[in-house]
C-alpha cells in the first residue's frame, strides 16, 4: 500500500471547468530545489515539504522548469514515486529557453511541445495534470501557442491549460477557442490591479485565476515592524520602501483584531480572504519547511463573516 490511502479528508474544489479536483490550499514548490532564487536550500528538506504536503492532503503541487532550472522538478518526480499518482494534482510551466548565457521567452508550438515533453521526463510521470506557459513572448500568436498546448491534451500528456503572467489582451487572444483553464498572475491585497480587468474575465469565463506572491513577500503576513531590514529582493520593492512601508504596515495591523479573535494569524486571515473571490478556487503558498505546510493549512479553518470580507476589502483600498 502506497503512503497516501490514509489521509485526512478535505473538501477538494474543482479547478475552473477542468476535471481537476484540489484542496483550496496548494503548495509553490520554487524552493523545493530552487538553488538559482534561493541561497543555501537542502534538497532533502525540499523533499520532505512535498512529502508532508502530499500525506496531508495538500495535492496541488506547482513548479516550474525555470526552479533550479530544472531541479524542482525532478525532486517532485522522485517524492511522487512514494504515492499513487492520482493523489497528486501537478501543475509546471515553461517559456524560459537558454540562448548562450541569456534568458528569451519562447511560446512556439515545437518549443512547448518540447517543453511538455522534458516535464514528463523529469517528474517521471506519463501525464501532468496542468501545464502553463509561463511568460508570453513577443512573437508567437498567443491562440497558435495555446493551440499545441490543446494538442497535447488530446494526447493525454497534459490534462489542462494554464497561462501566466499575460495581460488582459495576451489572455483574450490566447482563450479565443475557450481552451484556457487557469491563469496565474499577480494578486494581493496591496497588488489590486487584477480586479480591474483580468479577473472579472477569468469569473465570466470559467477560468480559474491562481494568484502568485498572495502575501507580497511576507508583508501580508503581519511579521515585520518598520525596523524589519530587507537584503534580498524586498530591498529594491517599492511596497518595502520608506512611507510607503510604513502605511503598509499600519494598513496590516488594522487585520491584527480579527485574526486575534478567531485565535490564529494575519497571514491566514489573508489567504481566507482570496478564497471568497469570484474565480480564486485555490492558492498555492511556498514552504521552505514541512511545518510551514502544516501551517498554510490553517488558513482552511478560518471563516470570514461578509462583514469582515468587507472591512478587509475596505483597509486596502485606499
Amino acid at each position: 500500500m502506497k503512503k497516501g490511502d490514509e489521509r485526512p479528508m478535505v473538501e477538494k474544489v474543482r479547478l475552473g471547468k477542468t476535471d481537476l479536483y484540489v484542496n483550496p490550499i496548494g503548495l509553490g514548490t520554487n524552493a523545493v530545489g530552487g538553488h538559482n532564487l534561493y541561497p543555501n536550500l537542502n534538497e532533502e528538506t525540499g523533499k520532505q515539504v512535498v512529502r508532508t504536503a502530499l500525506e496531508n492532503g495538500v495535492n496541488f503541487l506547482d513548479t516550474a522548469f525555470i526552479y533550479g532550472p530544472e531541479r524542482s522538478e525532478e525532486l517532485i518526480g522522485e517524492v511522487l514515486k512514494e504515492f499513487r499518482r492520482e493523489d497528486a494534482v501537478i501543475a509546471t510551466k515553461g517559456a524560459h529557453k537558454f540562448v548562450g548565457d541569456k534568458i528569451v521567452f519562447d511560446n512556439s508550438p515545437a518549443f512547448l511541445r518540447q517543453s511538455v515533453e522534458d516535464s514528463l521526463r523529469r517528474l517521471q510521470t506519463d501525464y501532468i495534470d496542468l501545464f502553463y506557459i509561463h511568460y508570453p513572448d513577443e512573437s508567437t500568436p498567443k491562440y497558435e501557442a495555446v493551440g499545441e498546448l490543446k494538442k497535447l491534451k488530446d494526447e493525454g500528456k497534459i490534462r489542462a491549460i494554464g497561462v501566466s503572467n499575460f495581460s488582459i489582451e495576451q489572455l483574450k487572444e490566447a482563450n479565443q477557442d475557450g481552451y484556457v483553464d487557469v491563469l496565474q498572475s499577480e494578486y494581493n491585497l496591496f497588488k489590486r490591479q487584477a480586479e480591474k480587468d483580468l479577473l472579472p474575465y477569468t469569473a465570466e469565463q470559467g477560468i480559474s485565476f491562481v494568484p502568485y506572491f498572495p502575501l507580497a513577500s511576507g508583508l501580508l503576513a503581519g511579521k515585520y515592524t518598520k525596523d524589519t531590514k530587507f537584503d534580498d529582493l524586498r530591498a529594491k520593492n517599492p511596497l518595502f520602501q520608506g512611507e510607503a512601508f510604513a502605511r503598509n504596515l499600519e494598513k496590516v495591523e488594522q487585520l491584527r483584531p480579527i485574526a486575534e479573535a478567531k485565535h490564529t494569524e494575519i497571514a491566514y486571515i489573508v489567504l481566507a480572504w482570496y478564497l471568497t473571490r469570484d474565480s480564486i478556487d485555490a492558492l498555492i503558498p511556498g514552504a521552505k519547511k514541512p511545518e510551514q505546510v502544516m501551517n498554510n493549512l490553517k488558513t482552511l479553518d478560518v471563516q470570514l463573516t461578509e462583514e469582515e470580507i468587507e472591512k478587509i476589502d475596505r483597509i486596502f483600498q485606499s
